[in-house]
């Protein structure tokens, strides 16, 4: 059985800027994820919860080594972008990773 690793990051916004967060992820982290050998996959979850909005960023990797191309050698430390500053309300360190089985 191969075994896929999923990267789990979370970030929080003003509910007032989920929509301009989700567009500038798009385009950064998301295309940055979409274009790493290795990447099986990427998926966005957000949350509204009353005037905050979380998002995970919900991506799969067909091993530690794909996930170092993204992140660096470091991989379990978050990954951040220059304009995250104007949205993210705090910066998390540290990903969650997991061994995921599909059945």
């Amino acid at each position: 059985m191969a075994t896929v690793i999923t990267r789990i990051w979370h970030g929080l916004t003003l509910a007032e800027h989920a929509d301009a967060y989700l567009h500038y992820l798009e385009e950064s982290g998301i295309a940055d994820y979409k274009n790493t050998p290795g990447n099986l996959g990427v998926q966005v979850l957000r949350r509204l919860e009353n005037d905050r909005c979380h998002f995970w960023t919900v991506t799969r990797w067909n091993s530690y080594e794909s996930i170092k191309g993204f992140a660096g050698e470091q991989y379990e430390q978050a990954r951040y972008y220059p304009e995250d500053a104007q949205y993210l309300l705090e910066f998390e360190p540290t990903v969650l990773h997991c061994e995921t089985f599909e059945f």
